[in-house]
Protein backbone atom coordinates (compact mmCIF):
# COMPACT_ATOMS: atom_id res chain seq x y z
CA UNK A 1 0.00 0.00 0.00
CA UNK A 2 1.02 3.60 -0.90
CA UNK A 3 1.91 5.37 2.49
CA UNK A 4 0.34 8.39 1.05
CA UNK A 5 -3.10 6.76 0.63
CA UNK A 6 -3.47 6.50 4.27
CA UNK A 7 -6.60 7.43 6.08
CA UNK A 8 -4.47 10.26 8.03
CA UNK A 9 -3.38 12.21 5.03
CA UNK A 10 -4.64 14.28 2.98
CA UNK A 11 -3.56 16.53 -0.65
CA UNK A 12 -3.03 19.77 -0.30
CA UNK A 13 -0.93 22.50 -1.99
CA UNK A 14 2.56 22.76 -1.01
CA UNK A 15 3.70 26.75 -1.39
CA UNK A 16 6.58 27.12 -4.47
CA UNK A 17 9.78 28.65 -2.83
CA UNK A 18 12.79 29.56 -4.75
CA UNK A 19 15.25 26.63 -4.38
CA UNK A 20 17.80 29.06 -3.16
CA UNK A 21 15.86 30.14 -0.14
CA UNK A 22 16.27 28.88 3.34
CA UNK A 23 13.99 28.41 5.91
CA UNK A 24 13.75 30.77 8.63
CA UNK A 25 14.84 28.22 11.79
CA UNK A 26 12.31 30.29 13.98
CA UNK A 27 10.08 27.57 15.98
CA UNK A 28 13.45 26.21 17.57
CA UNK A 29 14.19 29.34 18.50
CA UNK A 30 11.12 29.76 20.74
CA UNK A 31 11.71 28.73 24.38
CA UNK A 32 9.28 26.61 25.84
CA UNK A 33 9.22 26.01 29.69
CA UNK A 34 6.91 23.54 30.46
CA UNK A 35 5.58 21.39 33.60
CA UNK A 36 2.74 19.00 34.66
CA UNK A 37 1.28 18.04 37.84
CA UNK A 38 -1.18 15.62 38.60
CA UNK A 39 -2.54 15.10 42.51
CA UNK A 40 -5.69 12.65 43.61
CA UNK A 41 -6.89 15.14 45.82
CA UNK A 42 -8.74 14.56 49.31
CA UNK A 43 -11.71 12.96 48.75
CA UNK A 44 -11.38 10.51 45.35
CA UNK A 45 -9.86 6.77 46.23
CA UNK A 46 -7.79 6.68 42.73
CA UNK A 47 -6.57 9.30 39.97
CA UNK A 48 -8.33 9.28 37.23
CA UNK A 49 -6.65 11.48 35.43
CA UNK A 50 -3.77 11.59 33.34
CA UNK A 51 -1.96 14.45 31.62
CA UNK A 52 1.29 13.86 29.01
CA UNK A 53 3.77 16.49 27.71
CA UNK A 54 6.13 16.41 24.47
CA UNK A 55 8.65 18.30 22.72
CA UNK A 56 8.80 16.91 19.07
CA UNK A 57 10.54 17.72 16.03
CA UNK A 58 13.04 17.18 12.93
CA UNK A 59 16.82 18.14 12.28
CA UNK A 60 18.62 18.36 8.81
CA UNK A 61 22.43 18.00 9.76
CA UNK A 62 25.12 18.09 6.78
CA UNK A 63 27.90 15.41 7.77
CA UNK A 64 30.29 15.60 5.19
CA UNK A 65 30.39 17.97 1.78
CA UNK A 66 32.57 20.00 -0.43
CA UNK A 67 30.41 22.55 -0.45
CA UNK A 68 31.31 25.97 0.79
CA UNK A 69 30.54 27.01 4.10
CA UNK A 70 27.69 29.49 3.06
CA UNK A 71 26.02 26.96 0.94
CA UNK A 72 24.09 24.86 3.00
CA UNK A 73 23.53 25.33 6.84
CA UNK A 74 25.57 22.62 8.92
CA UNK A 75 22.43 21.98 10.94
CA UNK A 76 18.93 23.32 10.89
CA UNK A 77 16.10 22.34 13.44
CA UNK A 78 11.92 22.51 14.04
CA UNK A 79 10.49 21.87 16.97
CA UNK A 80 6.98 21.68 18.22
CA UNK A 81 5.36 21.28 22.01
CA UNK A 82 2.26 18.83 22.63
CA UNK A 83 0.73 18.43 25.53
CA UNK A 84 -2.64 17.13 26.63
CA UNK A 85 -5.44 16.68 29.62
CA UNK A 86 -7.80 14.27 30.19
CA UNK A 87 -10.54 13.51 33.03
CA UNK A 88 -11.83 10.06 33.27
CA UNK A 89 -15.40 10.21 33.78
CA UNK A 90 -16.26 10.37 37.30
CA UNK A 91 -18.35 7.32 38.37
CA UNK A 92 -18.30 5.26 35.27
CA UNK A 93 -16.38 2.07 35.53
CA UNK A 94 -13.13 2.61 34.31
CA UNK A 95 -12.45 6.39 34.05
CA UNK A 96 -8.49 5.64 34.97
CA UNK A 97 -8.28 3.26 32.50
CA UNK A 98 -10.05 6.16 29.82
CA UNK A 99 -8.31 8.82 30.58
CA UNK A 100 -4.97 6.64 29.82
CA UNK A 101 -5.97 5.12 26.51
CA UNK A 102 -7.34 8.09 25.41
CA UNK A 103 -4.12 9.84 25.76
CA UNK A 104 -2.20 6.83 24.45
CA UNK A 105 -4.33 6.11 21.75
CA UNK A 106 -3.82 9.85 20.42
CA UNK A 107 0.15 9.43 20.86
CA UNK A 108 -0.04 6.15 18.58
CA UNK A 109 -2.10 7.72 15.72
CA UNK A 110 0.79 10.82 16.05
CA UNK A 111 3.96 8.20 15.59
CA UNK A 112 1.93 6.63 12.83
CA UNK A 113 1.54 9.81 10.32
CA UNK A 114 4.08 9.89 7.68
CA UNK A 115 4.46 13.39 7.60
CA UNK A 116 4.92 16.06 10.39
CA UNK A 117 4.05 19.50 9.49
CA UNK A 118 6.33 21.89 11.96
CA UNK A 119 5.92 24.83 9.53
CA UNK A 120 2.82 26.51 9.61
CA UNK A 121 3.14 29.40 9.08
CA UNK A 122 1.18 29.00 5.19
CA UNK A 123 -2.48 28.23 5.56
CA UNK A 124 -2.27 24.97 4.02
CA UNK A 125 -0.31 23.38 6.64
CA UNK A 126 -2.37 25.25 9.14
CA UNK A 127 -5.76 23.87 8.05
CA UNK A 128 -3.93 20.28 7.59
CA UNK A 129 -3.14 20.58 11.85
CA UNK A 130 -6.73 21.34 12.84
CA UNK A 131 -8.08 18.83 10.04
CA UNK A 132 -5.72 16.27 11.78
CA UNK A 133 -6.88 16.74 15.33
CA UNK A 134 -10.17 16.78 14.58
CA UNK A 135 -10.07 13.23 12.75
CA UNK A 136 -7.72 12.01 15.44
CA UNK A 137 -10.01 12.75 18.64
CA UNK A 138 -13.11 10.98 16.25
CA UNK A 139 -10.40 7.66 15.95
CA UNK A 140 -9.15 8.03 19.91
CA UNK A 141 -13.30 8.16 20.10
CA UNK A 142 -13.84 4.59 17.89
CA UNK A 143 -10.86 2.72 19.72
CA UNK A 144 -12.14 3.40 22.72
CA UNK A 145 -15.71 2.38 21.89
CA UNK A 146 -13.81 -0.60 20.41
CA UNK A 147 -11.77 -1.52 23.99
CA UNK A 148 -14.86 -1.41 25.77
CA UNK A 149 -16.83 -3.88 23.52
CA UNK A 150 -13.61 -6.30 23.57
CA UNK A 151 -12.82 -6.04 27.35
CA UNK A 152 -15.42 -7.01 30.36
CA UNK A 153 -15.94 -4.21 32.57
CA UNK A 154 -15.22 -1.09 30.74
CA UNK A 155 -18.64 -1.11 29.14
CA UNK A 156 -19.68 3.26 29.70
CA UNK A 157 -16.12 4.29 30.26
CA UNK A 158 -14.95 7.89 28.76
CA UNK A 159 -13.10 10.47 29.37
CA UNK A 160 -13.02 14.39 28.72
CA UNK A 161 -9.71 15.30 26.30
CA UNK A 162 -7.87 19.02 26.00
CA UNK A 163 -4.88 18.93 23.84
CA UNK A 164 -2.47 21.93 22.82
CA UNK A 165 -0.14 21.83 19.96
CA UNK A 166 2.70 24.55 18.83
CA UNK A 167 5.28 25.12 16.27
CA UNK A 168 6.76 28.80 16.85
CA UNK A 169 3.96 31.43 17.60
CA UNK A 170 1.60 29.51 16.24
CA UNK A 171 -0.65 27.38 18.69
CA UNK A 172 -3.50 24.79 18.00
CA UNK A 173 -5.93 23.58 20.60
CA UNK A 174 -8.63 20.53 20.05
CA UNK A 175 -10.85 19.60 23.26
CA UNK A 176 -13.93 17.69 23.85
CA UNK A 177 -15.78 17.68 27.60
CA UNK A 178 -14.75 20.14 30.54
CA UNK A 179 -11.54 19.93 30.51
CA UNK A 180 -10.22 23.58 29.73
CA UNK A 181 -7.06 25.39 28.43
CA UNK A 182 -6.56 28.75 28.92
CA UNK A 183 -4.11 31.51 28.00
CA UNK A 184 -2.44 34.32 29.90
CA UNK A 185 -1.26 36.82 27.42
CA UNK A 186 -0.57 40.95 28.07
CA UNK A 187 -2.01 40.42 31.55
CA UNK A 188 -5.34 39.35 30.22
CA UNK A 189 -6.54 35.48 30.89
CA UNK A 190 -8.97 34.05 28.19
CA UNK A 191 -10.07 30.77 28.14
CA UNK A 192 -9.84 28.98 24.86
CA UNK A 193 -12.07 26.32 25.68
CA UNK A 194 -16.04 25.99 25.37
CA UNK A 195 -17.47 23.73 28.13
CA UNK A 196 -19.06 20.63 26.51
CA UNK A 197 -22.23 20.25 29.68
CA UNK A 198 -25.32 20.86 29.90
CA UNK A 199 -24.81 23.92 32.25
CA UNK A 200 -22.79 25.97 29.15
CA UNK A 201 -25.65 25.01 26.66
CA UNK A 202 -28.11 26.84 28.99
CA UNK A 203 -25.48 29.91 29.16
CA UNK A 204 -25.28 29.68 24.99
CA UNK A 205 -29.12 29.36 24.86
CA UNK A 206 -29.35 32.51 27.47
CA UNK A 207 -31.39 30.55 29.91
CA UNK A 208 -28.95 31.05 32.86
CA UNK A 209 -25.84 33.32 33.32
CA UNK A 210 -22.43 32.48 33.62
CA UNK A 211 -22.50 33.19 37.59
CA UNK A 212 -25.11 30.66 37.74
CA UNK A 213 -23.62 28.30 35.69
CA UNK A 214 -20.49 27.72 38.24
CA UNK A 215 -23.15 26.19 40.66
CA UNK A 216 -25.68 24.81 38.33
CA UNK A 217 -26.57 21.18 39.06
CA UNK A 218 -26.19 20.24 35.47
CA UNK A 219 -22.53 21.56 35.64
CA UNK A 220 -20.85 18.06 35.23
CA UNK A 221 -23.06 16.94 33.18
CA UNK A 222 -21.34 16.37 29.88
CA UNK A 223 -23.01 16.89 26.47
CA UNK A 224 -19.62 15.55 24.57
CA UNK A 225 -16.84 13.07 26.12
CA UNK A 226 -14.64 10.77 24.55
CA UNK A 227 -15.12 6.63 24.74
CA UNK A 228 -18.23 4.43 24.97
CA UNK A 229 -20.86 7.08 25.04
CA UNK A 230 -22.67 5.73 22.60
CA UNK A 231 -22.40 8.87 20.17
CA UNK A 232 -20.07 10.27 17.59
CA UNK A 233 -17.61 13.30 18.55
CA UNK A 234 -17.64 16.97 17.14
CA UNK A 235 -14.12 17.82 18.57
CA UNK A 236 -13.85 21.41 18.90
CA UNK A 237 -10.51 22.79 17.15
CA UNK A 238 -9.00 26.18 16.55
CA UNK A 239 -5.83 28.21 16.12
CA UNK A 240 -4.17 31.29 17.75
CA UNK A 241 -0.87 32.84 18.15
CA UNK A 242 1.72 32.88 21.00
CA UNK A 243 3.16 35.84 22.44
CA UNK A 244 6.66 36.44 24.14
CA UNK A 245 5.63 35.72 27.85
CA UNK A 246 2.45 34.35 27.45
CA UNK A 247 1.38 31.46 29.64
CA UNK A 248 -0.83 28.45 28.88
CA UNK A 249 -2.55 25.92 30.97
CA UNK A 250 -4.46 22.99 30.27
CA UNK A 251 -6.70 21.64 33.40
CA UNK A 252 -9.12 19.49 34.56
CA UNK A 253 -11.99 21.02 35.93
CA UNK A 254 -10.79 19.73 39.59
CA UNK A 255 -8.78 22.92 39.69
CA UNK A 256 -11.30 25.02 38.31
CA UNK A 257 -14.07 23.81 40.19
CA UNK A 258 -12.64 25.09 43.40
CA UNK A 259 -9.97 28.03 42.21
CA UNK A 260 -11.94 31.13 40.63
CA UNK A 261 -10.82 32.83 37.56
CA UNK A 262 -8.90 35.54 38.97
CA UNK A 263 -6.91 33.44 41.32
CA UNK A 264 -6.15 31.49 38.02
CA UNK A 265 -5.20 34.67 36.21
CA UNK A 266 -3.24 35.83 39.44
CA UNK A 267 -0.95 32.65 39.66
CA UNK A 268 -0.25 32.47 35.97
CA UNK A 269 0.93 35.84 35.70
CA UNK A 270 3.80 35.83 38.67
CA UNK A 271 6.19 34.85 36.94
CA UNK A 272 7.14 32.13 38.37
CA UNK A 273 8.77 28.89 36.66
CA UNK A 274 5.87 26.68 35.49
CA UNK A 275 6.45 23.89 37.98
CA UNK A 276 6.20 26.42 40.83
CA UNK A 277 2.74 27.37 39.00
CA UNK A 278 1.55 23.74 38.84
CA UNK A 279 2.29 23.55 42.38
CA UNK A 280 0.82 26.61 43.44
CA UNK A 281 -2.69 25.60 41.20
CA UNK A 282 -2.93 22.36 43.06
CA UNK A 283 -2.15 23.59 46.29
CA UNK A 284 -4.99 26.14 45.66
CA UNK A 285 -7.44 23.50 44.76
CA UNK A 286 -6.82 20.99 47.49
CA UNK A 287 -7.08 24.39 50.51
CA UNK A 288 -10.63 24.77 48.71
CA UNK A 289 -11.57 21.15 49.28
CA UNK A 290 -9.68 19.20 46.83
CA UNK A 291 -13.10 16.80 46.17
CA UNK A 292 -11.53 15.87 42.85
CA UNK A 293 -8.45 14.91 41.40
CA UNK A 294 -6.39 18.36 39.83
CA UNK A 295 -4.25 18.31 37.18
CA UNK A 296 -2.64 21.08 35.30
CA UNK A 297 0.22 21.72 32.63
CA UNK A 298 1.82 25.26 32.60
CA UNK A 299 3.36 26.30 29.63
CA UNK A 300 5.29 29.92 29.52
CA UNK A 301 6.38 31.05 26.01
CA UNK A 302 9.71 32.95 25.30
CA UNK A 303 10.87 34.60 21.89
CA UNK A 304 14.05 36.00 20.46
Amino acid sequence: MDPLDSEDTQDFIVPQRKARERPDPFSSLVRVEVAGMSHVGKVRQRNEDSFFVSRFGRFFEALQTNLPSDAVLHRSEEVGYGMVVADGMGGTVGGAEASRLAIASLINLVLHTPDWILRTEEDPFAEEVLRRAAERFELVNRRMAEEALETPGLSGFGTTMTMACSVGKDLFVAHVGDSRAYLLSRGRLRQLTHDHTLAQALVDDKLISRNEAVTHRLRHVLTQAIGDTGHDIIPEVQQTTVEHDDVLLLCSDGLTELVDYKTIGELLGSGAEAQTICQHLVDRALIAGGHDNITVVVARYQFP
